[in-house]
């Protein structure tokens, strides 16, 4: 199993258990895909989009639950990054934790899965 990571606000997170799917963050909705994570980029990722940011969750989800519609796409250093092109289902998602606040400049991170 390939667990990807999504960083998101706890009012979009709950929005989503209320809807039944997530379906993205502005950025992602501009972008046309849900930007995802793997546990090695998620430092960089948070520290580069989400520095500042409070009240933040940390969603961790089966990459293979989301079949074709998850696409590994070149993004920061011509990493491969998972993009996924459609909402989320919950169904795919394994846990979703409150992420802590960063203290100067450093957040920490659960143990997470590769």
């Amino acid at each position: 199993m390939a667990t990807i990571y999504k960083i998101c606000t706890k009012a979009a997170w709950r929005a989503a258990e209320r809807a039944g799917d997530y379906r993205g963050s502005q950025l992602d909705r501009r972008d046309g895909f849900i930007h995802f994570s793997t546990a090695a980029q998620l430092a960089e990722t948070a520290a580069k989009h989400f520095a500042d940011a409070t009240d933040l969750m940390l969603v961790a989800v089966d990459g293979e639950a989301l079949g074709a519609a998850l696409k590994w796409e070149p993004s920061r250093g011509g990493a491969l990054f998972p993009h996924l092109y459609g909402m989320l289902p919950l169904a795919a998602v394994q846990w979703a934790k409150p992420l802590p606040d960063s203290i100067d400049g450093r957040r920490s991170f659960p143990e997470l899965e590769p």
